[in-house]
């Protein structure tokens, strides 16, 4: 007869580690809330466990309050959404002192988004911040399509892609993730421009430039005329993003476009994502995260996979 601890070592493991790393930054699992679709985490509090997410990326922090695009600001698309919410915020000071001091209470992972409109701006935001506890990384937004100045113009040109984020890399003493354009002719130019200038990891990718005209009026749907495309539609486009910047960066990807259930978590990380950012999924249900945390686990469970970081980087050829 086989000793105990014979059969102890054959038993199958009843649980399954869901813990990823991004840099030096430890999750508790892959499952992340992105920017400018859960607020500023606390309003969901009341809707979703907070503490069962991996993280959460707050609202984009500006140096003054932004009253953001005029209204309408969603349109409804086959495969997804466009919006241009105009990076709407209460201004980095007022969120340190109103929104941060309530999420401390959650065992989150919170991810601050940060943008400007030139340089200095987003270094006087990373300024504020490092004098507040309660915040793990900064995820710089160099690619939102949806404002006149400080968005695309770093995020499709590598040289000031790489002013902005070396000087952001000197104001910061936490991890510095840079939240890309798809909008590049090679997404690779881009991603090791950031890595030379010092970002710890890449966000791939912000939405698509669009536009969604009414047939009946002629105007566009959104009152700012054009938006950004999100949702299940951009997924193949993105994951091919994420699985080309994976091979020429060493640094790691959190992979954010269409993704709404277990297995487009799954596709991801295979394509080289060490994490990834649920976005729209939100709009159609404000526990999206919650839910992928726990379909997630009983994916992995089903497939006889007990430890999630095995699947990073497995897309075979």
């Amino acid at each position: 007869m086989s000793s105990p601890e014979a059969a102890r070592a054959t038993e199958r493991p009843t649980g399954v580690d869901l813990r990823v790393r991004v840099g030096s930054l430890s999750f508790k699992n892959p499952i992340i809330a992105a920017s400018g679709t859960f607020g500023y985490g606390i309003e969901f509090a009341g809707l979703v466990d907070l503490n069962r997410l991996g993280g959460i990326v707050v609202k984009g922090l500006s140096i003054e309050p932004m009253a953001g695009a005029p209204a309408p600001r969603i349109c409804e698309t086959p495969g997804g959404m466009i919006n241009a919410i105009g990076l709407q915020n209460i201004g980095v000071r007022a969120f340190v002192s109103e929104k941060l001091p309530k999420l401390r209470r959650y065992d989150t992972a919170v991810i601050a988004n940060v943008f400007g409109s030139c340089v200095s701006e987003y270094v006087e935001v990373i300024t504020v911040l490092e004098d507040s506890e309660g915040i793990s990384a900064y995820e710089l937004n160099i690619s939102c399509p949806n404002v006149e100045r400080g968005g695309a113009e770093y995020g499709t040109d590598p040289s000031l892609a790489s002013e902005v984020v070396s000087q952001a890399r000197r104001a910061a003493q936490r991890p510095l993730w840079v939240k890309l354009s798809p909008l590049v002719g090679t997404i690779g130019l881009m991603a090791r421009a950031v890595e030379s200038a010092g970002a710890d990891a890449v966000v791939v990718a912000n939405t698509y430039p669009a536009l969604c005209i009414n047939a009946h009026t002629r105007r566009s749907h959104l009152g700012s005329t054009t938006g950004g495309l999100s949702g299940a539609g951009i997924k193949p486009i993105t994951m091919r993003l994420v699985y080309e910047a994976g091979r020429v960066i060493h640094i790691p990807i959190v992979g954010l476009g269409g993704i709404a259930n277990p297995t487009d978590v799954v596709e991801y990380m295979a394509a080289g994502a060490s994490a990834v950012e649920v976005g729209t999924a939100h709009f159609v249900d404000p526990r999206a995260s919650e839910r992928l945390v726990d379909g997630l686990e009983a994916w992995c469970r089903d497939e006889n996979l007990f430890e999630i970081s095995r699947l990073q980087g497995s897309f075979e050829v």
